[in-house]
């Protein structure tokens, strides 16, 4: 049985990272920030619940109820932001709503990282940082989205990073991009469901050596350029 950890776990992708580990027969430990959602009706020995805002400094309870070791870390947690046509235009988009973006969606897995790396350098595990294509330069045709894609560009950076600092330590470090995916950040308009999504990314994650580190990998194993 191995630990994982996953963020932002209440809804949406987290969700289902969290029902598909626990199908899997893992110890989930499933944050959210304020409501548990329904991580309170799945009903497993093997899930824990933790109240975790990655915006903040890990609480001391909280801490005090993680493993000593975590074979797998899932920095799901993020925030949208203003919407596209109101708030993250080029004439609308505003100083704070960057940095509040930022904050959550590029600082807060750098910041459960600090706080947990020594537990993932025991187990030699994994980090997944979930980004978006929307953060690929390359990709980018379409403009605007200011705050979500440079705080999204932003993470991948930081994950490469990681990647380069953990890989002495035997820790993995890859960045993942969900899909468009139908779930409340995108007003439930997609491609793909959340769990046709985490399917693709976990098969990802289990063929996680065939990567180089901190590579930025698609839900279908495609190779996402920068």
């Amino acid at each position: 049985m191995r630990n994982v950890l996953i963020t932002g776990a209440n809804r949406g992708l987290g969700l289902a990272f969290t029902r598909h580990y626990l199908n899997q027969g893992e110890h989930v430990w499933a944050c959210y920030r304020q409501d548990a959602g329904q991580l309170t009706t799945l009903d497993e020995a093997n899930l824990t619940l933790l109240k975790w805002d990655v915006s903040q400094d890990t609480p001391q309870d909280t801490l005090g109820k993680l493993p000593d070791a975590i074979d797998l870390l899932i920095n799901n947690a993020g925030i949208y932001g203003p919407t596209k046509s109101n708030g993250q235009s080029l004439d609308s988009i505003q100083a704070q709503d960057m940095l509040h973006v930022f904050e959550v969606n590029c600082v807060g897995p750098l910041r459960v990282v600090q706080t947990l790396k020594n537990r993932v350098i025991k187990a030699k595990g994994i980090i997944a940082n979930i980004s978006s294509k929307m953060g690929s330069t390359a990709d980018n045709s379409s403009g605007g989205c200011y705050a979500y894609r440079a705080s999204k560009a932003a993470l991948v950076i930081v994950s490469r990073s990681m990647a380069v600092d953990l890989e002495p330590h035997g820790v993995r470090v890859i960045t993942l991009h969900p899909g468009w995916v139908k779930t409340d950040m995108t007003g439930h308009t997609g491609e793909i469901n959340a769990e046709e999504s985490v399917a693709g990314m976990t098969q990802v994650l289990a063929q996680v050596d065939s990567y180089i580190p901190g590579d930025f990998v698609a839900w279908d194993q495609q190779r996402v350029p920068y």
